[in-house]
């Protein structure tokens, strides 16, 4: 069922609602052309009104080796399920969770995706071995970012 005012299918927020749970997420933010849905749960929060203001003006810049995130076009990534900062090992002196060439069963921890300050495991969908890794400790992610690829 679609709200003929907004666009917004309830169903979808009812999916978007139980996937929050399911993944005992804190938030989920999904854009999808003009249409955006927000869920958060938790604590509430006071609603304060939200001021418009232009975007700045893009700049490019270009570093060296620098490249745009590499969103997911191989069959075999791994897309990351949320937006943060990925974590390749558990700590920061501990080893990484896989290594280009590692064999994973599905279910095992490749990385850790931290969003809000909490840390969650992203697990691998499939067994097989891990062909690329292609982001770096404490880089930020976009949801659906390609992390690794499995093969």
């Amino acid at each position: 069922m679609t709200d003929k005012k907004n666009g917004i299918s309830t169903d979808l927020v009812r999916e978007l609602a139980e996937l929050l749970v399911e993944k005992d997420l804190n938030e989920i933010d999904v854009k999808d052309h003009d249409v955006r849905i927000r869920l958060s749960r938790g604590v509430a929060s006071i609603a304060q009104p939200q001021i418009a203001m232009a975007p700045a003006p893009a700049v490019a810049v270009e570093t060296a080796g620098a490249a745009a995130p590499e969103k997911l076009s191989d069959k075999n990534a791994v897309p990351s399920p949320m937006v943060g900062t990925v974590y390749l090992a558990s700590a920061p002196d501990a080893a990484p969770f896989v290594s280009v060439g590692s064999h994973v069963n599905e279910g095992d921890t490749i990385l850790i995706v931290e969003a809000m300050k909490t840390m969650n495991d992203i697990a691998a969908p499939r067994s097989g071995t891990i062909t690329a890794i292609l982001v770096e400790d404490k880089q930020p992610v976009e949801f659906g970012e390609s992390l690794v690829v499995i093969e």
